[in-house]
């Protein structure tokens, strides 16, 4: 008889062009976005207050733009990072049409890429993954390249197909989620918390966020399970014991929400993720170590047909157990510093100044 269970895909197991249709479709319920501000405590208006949103020009409260992403990534792991070693980066990620509550996604993914390491124990997967709603409308569309075991070591690991990543999305081609609504005045400033809009703001300022966030164990189970992230690295550590590293690894993407969670002191007004141009995870990160974060402004765009909304290009750095107020990066040799946990290129929009 035919087993009924399934241990996964390993790196052997992909071929370029092969389609997965992932399992599970999700819908979104307003208990998940009171867990995700549990586990985040992110503060922007337009994702805490339905009477912010309607103002801002959305129909009805949005969920965060990240927690979008997480509930499409989440879908994508039994399939392509069951067996991984590590999430290693995004490109060319493009968010869609808004989610609330009530919507149902579901995630697709074809393999763009392989590229088998050399130990011959593991090698890089790049998938490209879609997510849409019940509709079929685009809500998350992005490459990523994750690490994933063999099934046995090899001694000769074949050929390489690196697929040509996809760089920074351009203006033109993102989504401004809502529609023109209320004047951004000084009530909407008051109640965003920050009077600093998309024109107080240059390219190459650097923002210091200054606060620190420590990771409990619960919290980040409490996330891969939320996103139905069912990656062995993250959650079980009876098979973590094994490894070099002999933990849990936290989710990549846990460290994203808490970054742009605290970017909130200095980036207040930046009420929606439109893409992610690029990210890496620079090194683990684990329970117990506390993030801290910085951005820079790498790009200052106006959004083609809207007055009321520019872009910000943002380079997000994020750092365990190290203040930023020096803004740590690279060493001299290029290197991310040890403390480094994430490098995330993204583009925001925030409301513009009435009459600039």
């Amino acid at each position: 008889m035919a087993g009924k269970t399934y241990s996964g895909n390993y790196f052997e197991d992909f071929t370029i062009g092969r389609q997965i249709v992932h399992a599970t479709p999700r819908t979104v319920t307003q208990g998940d976005i009171a867990l995700y501000l549990a586990l985040y405590g992110s503060r922007f208006a337009a994702t805490s207050a339905s009477t912010f949103a309607r103002d801002l020009g959305y129909p009805q409260l949005p969920i965060d733009s990240l927690l979008a992403f997480h509930l499409v990534f989440g879908k994508t792991v039994p399939d392509i990072s069951l067996n991984a070693v590590a999430n290693l980066g995004y490109a060319g990620g493009r968010f869609g049409v808004p989610v609330y509550p009530g919507d149902t996604l579901t995630t697709t993914s074809t393999v763009i890429g392989l590229k088998p390491n050399s130990s011959g124990r593991n090698g890089n997967v790049y998938v490209r993954s879609v997510g849409v709603n019940q509709d079929g409308q685009m809500v998350l569309d992005y490459v990523r390249w994750v690490m994933v075991n063999r099934r046995e070591a090899v001694s000769e690991v074949g050929e390489s197909v690196i697929p040509p990543l996809p760089g920074a999305v351009a203006v033109e081609d993102l989504v401004v989620p809502y529609e023109p609504g209320a004047p951004y005045d000084e009530r909407m400033q008051a109640l965003a918390g920050s009077t600093h809009l998309w024109d107080d703001y240059e390219v190459g300022e650097r923002i210091d966020h200054v606060d620190g966030m420590t990771i409990e164990e619960s919290d980040h189970m409490l996330a891969t399970r939320l996103y139905q992230n069912t990656a062995k690295v993250h959650f079980n550590q009876f098979a973590q014991n094994d490894t070099k590293i002999g933990r849990r690894l936290i989710y990549g993407g846990h460290i994203i929400s808490l970054a742009r969670a605290l970017s909130f002191n200095g980036l207040a007004n930046a009420q929606a993720v439109a893409a992610i141009n690029a990210g890496s995870h620079a090194n683990p990160t684990f329970a117990g170590d506390t993030i801290y974060a910085w951005s820079e402004v790498l790009d200052r765009m106006e959004v083609p047909g809207r007055a009321d909304v520019g872009a910000l290009r943002l380079r997000t750095v994020a750092t365990k157990d190290l203040p930023c107020a020096g803004f740590p990066y690279r060493d001299e040799a290029g290197k991310y510093l040890p403390g480094v946990v994430l490098d995330l290129d993204y583009t925001v929009l925030m409301p513009r100044r009435a009459g600039a």
